[in-house]
């Protein structure tokens, strides 16, 4: 383990003792506000002290046993310390990845329920066909993990797919697992409209946003919304034919739109349609943020604009390469039924590893 993370280790120890004296002093005892947060302190810095503790015993167990095998001709004492060291190696080794990725800074958004937006881009009713498909794929993925999905609002294309649709998914860590696959997603295939079997290129965008919290979700001021309600599209019955039960909200200063049409009830809809603007407009304020952070540094992970060519899905190849990680997988069908766990862990390993680069200049700084 690198010296800087060591050091870092040490803070924890020290604060660890810290939080010990505090947590006895009548005065915070009498604060329960202050004793709720120096406790919810001190149970997330235990986790990470016991492990670095455990881990200096393994080092000290594996110094001795490492002695061991260089004193004295006993071949049972020898064997003893060879397992000893085998054991004492793969903990240590294991116990260094858990406390780096302990150390590394969370992102307090990453276990709220998303919000998953797809548009269909270039590429006409292709487009369309392809933003469909995504939609089967993220559902999969999913109702694999156990979350629940619930279909926002759609707007279905006249040849099947379309030209937008919002899903709202609930589960834990629904933001944190998703959030890297917003960007421009690429497909490449020979279309079902296509008579002489040439490839044609096309694309859609996905928007990853996370639930905002109600205590802390961004302000909008009524006056600056204006509600239109119109009569759903798509599957839904005769109900829906015959009632303006659907919601379009738009907020006046930034043109921000959002619409909800799933329920029968337009108060519902309603609301949670404004559940949905909430989200734009804080992911619009933190998409600011991320550019100006951009502008001096280039994430490993993109920006996440909408613009960012993040992903190609070749078919007549089987292929699906993620170009922020280089990574390429030969496996386009299992992904496309909803398999995404190879590429989500590879970016998240990869967003650790920029993580973990950036915790290093801080600790050398």
């Amino acid at each position: 383990m690198k010296p800087f993370l060591r050091a870092q280790l040490e803070r924890y120890t020290q604060r660890l003792g810290e939080l010990d004296y505090l947590l006895s002093r009548e005065d915070i005892l009498s604060n329960m506000e202050q004793f709720l947060a120096l406790s919810r302190e001190h149970a997330e810095v235990s986790v990470i002290g016991q492990r670095w503790a455990r881990l200096q015993q393994r080092e000290q167990d594996l110094i001795h046993a490492q002695a061991l095998l260089g004193e004295g001709d006993d071949e049972d004492m020898r064997q003893l310390a060879q397992d000893e060291v085998a054991q004492a190696q793969a903990e240590c080794v294991q116990l260094e990845a858990e406390l780096q990725r302990l150390l590394l800074p969370r992102d307090p958004d990453e276990d709220r329920n998303a919000f998953l937006e797809i548009r269909a881009g270039t590429g006409g009713d292709e487009s369309a066909l392809f933003a469909g498909d995504l939609l089967r794929m993220y559902t999969r993925y999913a109702e694999s993990q156990g979350w629940r999905v619930e279909l926002m609002s759609e707007s279905p294309s006249e040849l099947g797919g379309y030209k937008e649709v919002v899903l709202r998914i609930e589960g834990p860590q629904a933001y944190g697992r998703l959030r890297f696959e917003s960007g421009g997603h690429r497909v490449q295939r020979v279309p079902a409209t296509e008579s002489q079997g040439r490839i044609h290129t096309s694309a859609c965008t996905v928007a990853v946003m996370p639930e905002p919290d109600e205590t802390s979700a961004v302000h909008i001021n009524p006056a600056d919304l204006r509600i239109d309600t119109f009569r759903a599209s798509g599957a839904g019955g005769q109900h829906v034919n015959k009632t303006d039960s659907a919601v379009r909200v738009t907020h006046l200063p930034t043109g921000i739109v959002a619409e909800c049409q799933d329920d029968r009830s337009q108060h519902r809809n309603k609301a949670r349609a404004l559940q949905v603007l909430a989200a734009r407009i804080q992911e619009r304020e933190r998409a600011q943020r991320s550019a100006a952070e951009a502008a001096t540094r280039k994430g490993l992970i993109g920006s996440g604009d909408r613009s960012d060519r993040i992903r190609t899905y070749n078919f007549p190849q089987g292929r699906l390469t993620d170009h922020r990680i280089n990574l390429t997988l030969y496996k386009l069908g299992q992904v496309m039924e909803g398999q995404l766990g190879d590429v989500l862990e590879a970016l998240h390993q990869a967003r650790q590893t920029e993580k973990l680069e950036a915790l290093e200049v801080g600790g050398l700084a």
